[in-house]
């Protein structure tokens, strides 16, 4: 492999370059919506999420609640976080609630240090408890 071919090479820095999409995926369930988001949260993932978003709300009168599954997030900067607010506004007019599903520390950690984690509420999956029994009858 030529490593002449790589963007950083050739003397584009890291912002020069544009930020890739993630995969986003949309699952709706009565007046909730769920988007799953994957990869990395950055400047790339504004055009599909607020696309979405705004699909969402032109197509759905009676959407209440858009849940942002974060969990395959891997990656957050500041434009990741507009992005994140932008949803959240873009609901408010409609009230339209935006929730954080089971955030990773790549997501919560920068949120709580910019001051961006109040914003949003957060609903956690609940543990998978082991249901087996050992022998003594306690939990496995």
């Amino acid at each position: 492999m030529d490593d002449t071919s790589d963007p950083r090479a050739q003397g584009e820095t890291d912002q020069q370059r544009a930020d890739p999409e993630p995969e986003v995926t949309t699952d709706l369930d009565g007046d909730v919506a769920t988007l799953t988001v994957g990869g990395e949260l950055t400047d790339g993932a504004r055009r599909p999420l607020v696309r979405t978003m705004t699909d969402l709300m032109l197509g759905r009168s009676d959407l209440r609640r858009v849940r942002l599954d974060v969990r395959a997030v891997t990656y957050l900067n500041s434009a990741g976080m507009a992005v994140l607010v932008q949803l959240q506004k873009l609901g408010q007019p409609r009230g339209v609630e935006v929730v954080l599903v089971a955030p990773p520390a790549a997501v919560a950690r920068p949120l709580q240090l910019s001051g961006l984690w109040l914003r949003f509420p957060v609903e956690e999956f609940p543990a998978v408890e082991d249901d087996r029994v050992d022998r003594e009858g306690g939990p496995g």
